[in-house]
């Protein structure tokens, strides 16, 4: 006798239930992303579009949100891949209600409302604290370096670009020449009527060549210049001694030879990243909330030291919720005697370390320190020690979750303020989660 199985018809009409509302369990991510951007303010979305007219109907930014917040949630950052899965998979087809953006689309919507993330981020915390999730009793505040959508082997280092310069020059004169002396061969040949477009596309790509390093060659000599004059120094002071009474090693403005810029993002830098070794990023940086771990802040710096975020970050947080936290923990990255009289003027206990966790060892600061003394000898008391123990399990694995579980670990965008507006994104995606996962239980 033949085994009986389930029954299967591919043929049968109505294979899902009629509502798509019954498509997905209730408590599914997509349907709490949902809810939860209905009751935002979505107006300055709606204001890019302005008033209807003639042309094209625009897919409803709500709709393009939804997808594009879900998409980040769970891990896919290509408009291409988002573009696909509201063909195939059913939490895209829910959030997208019958309507199928082309990938373009999805990449335009993105680059279109990048400046409105950062408020929409806001807006989520702000629903955080009201539900309870946020209480502002101990923030502690990290870094950590994400690889920017660029490679350093389109990198050229300062010295380099010299040297390449006058290479291509000489080529560019090279080939001049010779396609000088070819085109008379050929006029003498073939006649004046004769075409030869060879050796021009050869002068083309290298003077492309040579236009591109010349950019990047400005781009670091502005910059320098920007450094040397926040350090004091002036145009033609390469005479004058400096602070050690020796003269300038370097002229102003003048990068050092190692100094590198990228040609695809020129914003991003030059940084370690862990065992990986050097890679082009930007150091993007969190605060976040003891109570159930939600990102409260967020900025992107283009520096590798963290020194000069600190203040940045709690500043955004009383912009965000109108009050600092009542504690901040922070490793030795933020450590510096401004950051630690800036915490002392705003009432903020700060527990900061004062050297590596590792070693043990803490670099003991100068007397005229005071503030960097005082907050030496209270890290070596017990209840120092027991706060700042939270920082590894309070601010560490929000950037798994980020780059583990989401699988966001390189920025899909090039340029400094689009890669801040989609770190805001992804934190943005990241709270969502949380939230989803703790008012499941509400």
């Amino acid at each position: 006798m033949p085994r009986d199985y389930r029954r299967y018809d591919p043929d049968q009409s109505l294979m899902f239930p009629p509502s798509v509302r019954d498509w997905l369990p209730e408590d599914h991510l997509a349907y709490f992303l949902s809810d939860t951007i209905d009751a935002l303010d979505l107006s300055a979305f709606d204001a890019r579009y302005g008033d209807s007219g003639p042309g094209n109907q625009a897919f409803d930014p709500r709709m393009m949100l939804k997808v594009l917040v879900y998409a980040y949630a769970t891990g896919t950052f290509s408009s291409r891949k988002i573009a696909t899965k509201l063909h195939e998979d059913v939490a895209y087809r829910v959030l997208g209600s019958d309507n199928f953006p082309a990938h373009r689309t999805i990449s335009d919507f993105r680059k279109r409302h990048l400046p409105e993330f950062k408020d929409l981020f806001v807006q989520v915390v702000q629903t955080a604290h009201e539900v309870g999730l946020v209480k502002l009793g101990t923030v502690a505040v990290d870094g950590s370096k994400v690889k920017a959508n660029a490679s350093k082997h389109k990198a050229m280092s300062y010295k380099r670009m010299k040297e390449e310069e006058k290479r291509l020059r000489k080529e560019i004169r090279d080939l001049m020449v010779k396609a000088k002396k070819t085109d008379d061969d050929e006029d003498k040949r073939y006649g004046k009527d004769r075409r030869g477009d060879e050796l021009p596309s050869e002068l083309s790509r290298r003077e492309d060549r040579l236009r591109s390093i010349r950019a990047a060659r400005k781009r670091l000599e502005a910059r320098q210049q920007e450094t040397d004059r926040e350090q004091g120094r002036e145009p033609d002071d390469q005479d004058r001694p400096g602070k050690s009474g020796r003269p300038f090693k370097r002229a102003f403005g003048e990068p050092a030879a190692k100094a590198q810029e990228n040609f695809t993002d020129p914003e991003s830098r030059i940084m370690k990243r862990g065992s990986s070794g050097f890679e082009q990023c930007y150091n993007a940086q969190i605060a976040v909330d003891e109570t159930e771990q939600i990102i409260v802040a967020t900025t992107v710096t283009q520096n590798a030291s963290d020194v000069n975020e600190l203040e940045a970050v709690l500043d955004q947080i009383e912009q965000t919720l109108g009050e600092y936290p009542e504690k901040t923990l922070a490793d030795a990255g933020y450590r510096s005697e401004t950051n630690l009289k800036m915490l002392e003027k705003k009432e903020i206990e700060e527990f900061i370390a004062m050297g590596r966790e590792k070693s043990g060892k803490a670099k003991q600061p100068a007397l005229e320190n005071e503030a960097s003394c005082r907050m030496a000898k209270k890290m070596k008391t017990e209840r120092a020690q027991k706060n700042y123990r939270k920082r590894k399990y309070l601010g560490e694995p929000p950037f798994a979750w980020i780059k583990s579980g989401m699988g966001f670990n390189r920025f899909s965008l090039r340029g400094f303020d689009n890669v801040t507006s989609e770190w805001n994104l992804a934190a943005m995606a990241a709270n969502l989660k949380r939230m989803h996962r703790k008012m499941a239980w509400v």
